[in-house]
């Protein structure tokens, strides 16, 4: 089954006659329908121009762009704009108000955290920081549920994110391990050495490095020993990061961590991790399936893990290599990666110039599956194909509804599906688009096409 028949097939799952008349994608009797230009079952790609290679940088290194952003990006050109984008540090976001003051009795207000989060995505100078800040809030996951909001730590875990967020890998580890938010939510925070919780280091190795298969139940044991003592910080502390007390820390002398026999401590753990071979493949396919393609070929992923080990680590590096790697740029790439309902609300909002309008996200959020700083579960965020249902498609197209009823000032939509679906439509969509007479109805359509579900 194709993309578009995976999509086609959710809405005639049950969606209703509304989204199958705005998305085009089934036939009255409910079978689902896979078109092309060329009548074959996938669109054609465009990627032989650089045109749509900017394009599609734009949708998945960030969140898509309105006619300002690409015509910038177009005049600088690919190569250009993955530089501009890679190397400009991440700029600090405006603070959270009153985001600090819930270590002093103050909780957060997680609605308003949310929509300080979404207005850096929508408005802030690097989007591309803001992009890695939601991949790694995915990967490197906590939520709110069990954190909690009378302490600043879901706020201040999203600050160090984004700090590290094309940093390198070995000081990145270091700060998810020692981070309060993380301390509490894999409840390394509570480990001492009399009694070491497992918790973080089983996932530290299956879920953040390594991948299942690749460590014992042994390995699990004595990495929960090497990390214990690290507990949550007092608020009379103003420190960002978890305290260190060698009294709750394993004092049984030397572990066998991952067939090495040592004294380990929080850096030599992480070392040890980062030895492993298995530990760049696992990082670079999951930046791949979130990037590039859903199933990147080994030989991909072993090519690029090779140079992100060579680079010391360097998450710049690896993310430069992978937007000039051939594989972006392939026909096998083109549409192959569903947006998260976040990037899709966004990319809507950016595309319309309306972004004032950022508490649509949250109103719209939760029916497509995504409320951010509550992921589903430790294993974070899914991706692609598992975003799509009926219900998830037809809470899309109820969010493209709402948008189009808030925006005061429509842009011209003559170019919106050039702009944003690089013109290259399926015969359904484009025949709706032809047939649409007023800016409203042209938007309505292409921010609810199939096509602009896709990056």
């Amino acid at each position: 089954m194709t993309r578009r028949a995976v999509i086609g097939a959710a809405v005639a799952g049950g969606a209703g006659v509304a989204a199958f008349r705005l998305l085009g994608l089934a036939k009255p009797a409910g079978n689902p329908v896979s078109q092309s230009l060329n009548g074959a079952t996938d669109w054609i790609s465009p990627l032989a121009t650089e045109r749509a290679q900017v394009q599609q940088l734009l949708r998945r290194a960030t969140f898509g762009a309105g006619p300002a952003d690409l015509e910038k990006a177009l005049s600088d050109g690919y190569a250009k704009t993955v530089q501009r984008l890679v190397e400009t540090p991440a700029a600090k976001p405006p603070p959270f108000p009153g985001g600090d003051q819930a270590a002093k009795g103050s909780p957060l207000k997680l609605v308003q955290l949310q929509k300080w989060w979404v207005d850096q995505m929508l408005k802030g100078p690097t989007p591309f920081a803001e992009r890695m800040t939601l991949f790694w809030h995915g990967h490197f996951t906590s939520d709110y549920r069990k954190v909690g909001l009378q302490s600043p730590y879901v706020y201040w875990q999203n600050l160090t994110w984004r700090d590290n967020a094309v940093g390198d890998l070995r000081s990145f580890l270091y700060q998810v391990t020692t981070d309060p938010g993380m301390l509490r939510y894999l409840d390394l925070g509570t480990s001492t050495g009399r009694s070491p919780n497992e918790n973080y280091s089983r996932e530290l190795m299956e879920l953040f490095t390594m991948g299942a298969g690749t460590f014992g139940e042994d390995d699990v044991r004595a990495a929960a020993k090497a990390l214990a003592g690290w507990r949550e910080p007092q608020p009379a502390e103003t420190v960002r990061t978890g305290v260190f007390d060698p009294r709750r820390a394993y004092t049984g002398g030397p572990v066998t961590f991952l067939g090495k026999t040592a004294r380990f401590d929080t850096k030599g753990v992480l070392d040890q991790v980062l030895a492993q071979k298995a530990t760049a493949p696992f990082v670079v396919r999951r930046v791949l399936v979130n990037f590039v393609m859903p199933n990147p070929s080994d030989a991909t992923v072993n090519r690029l893990a090779a140079g992100f080990v060579k680079s010391k680590w360097s998450i710049r590096q690896l993310m430069h290599d992978v937007f000039s790697s051939d594989e972006f740029k392939s026909a096998s790439s083109y549409r192959s990666l569903v947006k998260q309902p976040i990037e899709f609300m966004v990319s809507a909002l950016r595309a319309l110039g309306a972004e004032s309008l950022g508490q649509l996200t949250q109103q719209h959020g939760s029916g497509m599956g995504q409320t951010l700083f509550d992921p589903p579960d430790v294993g974070g965020w899914p991706l692609n194909e598992a975003w799509i249902s009926s219900n998830t498609v037809m809470a899309r197209v109820n969010f493209v509804t709402a948008l189009m009823q808030a925006v005061k000032d429509l842009p011209v939509s003559t170019d919106a599906h050039v702009q944003q679906l690089d013109g290259v439509l399926s015969p359904a969509t484009a025949q709706l688009l032809s047939a649409a007479s007023s800016d409203q109805e042209r938007w309505t359509l292409v921010l609810a096409s199939p096509e602009f579900q896709l990056k």
